[in-house]
Formats: structure tokens, C-alpha cells, sequence
């Protein structure tokens, strides 16, 4: 059985983002990772407190907060320059906390702050489901007018009650109604998902893949869960309250995830970058060449492909 895709630029069976990047820019695209200070509903009390268990911060992994907008960018596009011979094209990343979190002047001037940069060709968002206000969605719809805008909606999971533990403090109810608002505004939305969160079995990871299928979201991240030093979910680790999954769990996971995903839906990320300084374990997780190798080879062996179930569902009409 063969992929009805062929994503022949990375020789991969799942639809990478530099295979959508090439074919839609055409050309590599880079990332620039930015911090403006913003702060999250469950950090600063109009929700809860502490953030997620497993957060840290959300710091840029190659910027400080104490510098500027423009001088974070400048440093990027340094960083990306000293890697490739001519002039990068960029996607602007706004990574971390909630990054539509603040009034509408305030986002608009970090926003057009980094349009003005002329190796920008697009902006990334990443933000939460619950904090979309009309003022901020038409922003978003301008934005989508002008430049090629991505908004990043950390979902994590599906299941209450695990979005209850790791003190989410979005509802299933509320995630939905902020999804929806955005793609009525035809805006690219990539949504963001964690396996091994603690109490969660492989079917309940796999469970979170299929409501997200029904969705069928332009881009998707999978990420395996990071324990992080100085996070609540570290003295849950310590403390022996959960264990984490294998290297061959995750990557089981991750492709029976991808046999149920849309074919189109383009995978923004397939393992994490944790910042090694600071993690804790898995420890396997910082070696993603061999996690990217692993997902490679277990599709290989299964010849199977992103989604192979979700075409089988189709003809069903199921």
C-alpha cells in the first residue's frame, strides 16, 4: 500500500513542514524564536495559579527576555545566517506563555515590530484557546490578510480529567469555542499535543489524536512530556507519582497517532527540543535524531504511512 502523498523532498511517510514550507514558499523557511514577557490566565490568577505543571516559563530557547523584540530577531537572524550561505526568509515565532494575552495596541506594535523586518515572510503564534476576545481575532484577521499567519493552540489532551491535573485551566467546552473562532476566520491553526502526560494510557493518547482528526487542523505538534527542573511536575516525577514512557512507547504512539491524522494536516513537529540544562528525563528525549529515527524505521517496518486509517474511515464513511 502506497501513500497517496509523496513527501519525496524528505523522503519521509508523514507530511513534514519543510516538505509544506518548500512546496508553498518555495524555498526553506526559517524559524525565530521570540519572547515579549507575556503571561498566562492560569499564572497570573484570572484563572489559577503556577501555569501548567509542566511549564517553566516558556523562555525562547535562543533569546532573553531582557532584550528587545528587535534586538531577539536581529540575534536570530544572525544565528540563522551563520548556518546557510545568502538571505534567510523567516517565520516569526512568538513562543512563549500567551502570546494574545495583552490589549490589542500592545500585540499589534510586537506584531508589525516584526513584519517591518524584511526577511520576515510569515508570523507563528502561539497562544491558548480561551484567549481569542473579537478585538484580538480581528487583529488576527488582518494579520491574516497581510502576511502568512499560523496560530498555535496548545491543546495538550482531550480528557478532562488530565486537564484538571496538570492545571490547564481551559475546559474541552472552551478550547472548542476558541478553535472554532479561529478557523471561521480562515486562519492557519496548528494545534499542539502531549503524549505521556501522567495518568494517561495509550488509548487515551491515541483517543486525543482521533478528536483531533475530526477537527482536521491545518498543522499539528506531537511532543512527548518534557520534565523540566523547577516545575511542579518534577516534584510529581520525583516523588514517583507517574512514570513516563520508553523511547519505543513513544514512537508506537506517535505512529499509530499518525495512521489516524488527515493526510493534508501538516506535522509541525514529531519530538521535542527540551532545553538539556535543565531536563530531567526522559533523558532518551534529547537525542531526537535517534527519537526521528525510530518514528522512521517503525514506519518503514509496518509500511504504513500518515494517514492510512483516516482514508480507510473515508471509504468506509465512517
Amino acid at each position: 500500500m502506497k501513500s497517496p502523498f509523496l513527501y519525496s523532498i524528505d523522503n519521509k511517510r508523514y507530511h513534514t513542514l519543510n516538505y509544506h514550507n518548500r512546496r508553498y514558499f518555495g524555498e526553506k523557511i526559517y524559524k525565530a524564536v521570540l519572547e515579549c514577557g507575556f503571561t498566562c490566565p492560569n499564572i497570573d490568577g484570572t484563572k489559577g495559579h503556577g501555569g501548567c505543571i509542566f511549564c517553566d516559563g516558556g523562555s525562547g530557547y535562543f533569546t532573553s527576555p531582557t532584550l528587545s523584540l528587535k534586538q531577539q530577531l536581529t540575534s536570530e537572524i544572525e544565528r540563522i545566517c551563520r548556518k546557510i550561505s545568502g538571505s534567510p526568509r523567516i517565520i516569526a515565532y512568538f513562543q512563549a506563555n500567551t502570546n494574545t494575552y495583552a490589549p490589542v495596541h500592545i500585540l499589534r506594535k510586537y506584531f508589525e515590530e516584526a513584519l517591518s523586518f524584511s526577511e520576515v515572510c510569515g508570523i507563528s503564534i502561539g497562544t491558548r484557546a480561551d484567549c481569542l476576545p473579537d478585538d484580538v481575532l480581528d487583529l488576527l484577521s488582518e494579520l491574516n490578510e497581510r502576511t502568512y499567519l499560523t496560530v498555535e493552540l496548545g491543546l495538550q489532551t482531550v480528557h478532562e480529567t488530565t486537564l484538571d491535573l496538570i492545571n490547564r485551566c481551559c475546559t474541552r467546552e472552551e478550547f472548542l469555542k476558541g478553535y472554532n473562532s479561529i478557523v471561521s476566520r480562515g486562519i492557519r491553526v496548528c494545534l499542539h499535543i502531549i503524549n505521556g502526560l501522567p495518568g494517561e494510557t495509550s488509548d487515551m493518547m491515541l483517543e486525543t489524536a482521533r478528536q483531533v482528526t475530526e477537527m482536521c487542523p491545518d498543522a499539528v505538534k506531537i511532543q512527548m512530556l518534557h520534565v523540566i527542573r523547577g516545575t511542579k511536575l518534577a516534584d510529581m516525577y520525583k516523588n514517583g507519582e507517574f512514570e513516563l514512557l520508553s523511547r519505543d512507547e513513544y514512537i508506537d504512539i506517535v505512529v499509530r497517532q499518525l495512521e489516524l491524522l488527515p493526510p493534508e494536516t501538516v506535522i509541525e513537529r514529531i519530538t521535542g527540543d527540551g532545553d538539556k540544562s535543565k531536563l530531567i528525563a526522559p533523558m532518551w528525549s534529547a537525542d531526537k535524531l535517534a527519537v526521528l529515527g525510530g518514528i522512521d524505521k517503525r514506519l518503514a517496518e509496518l509500511d504504513t504511512f500518515q494517514g492510512r486509517l483516516f482514508n480507510d474511515r473515508i471509504k468506509s464513511g465512517n
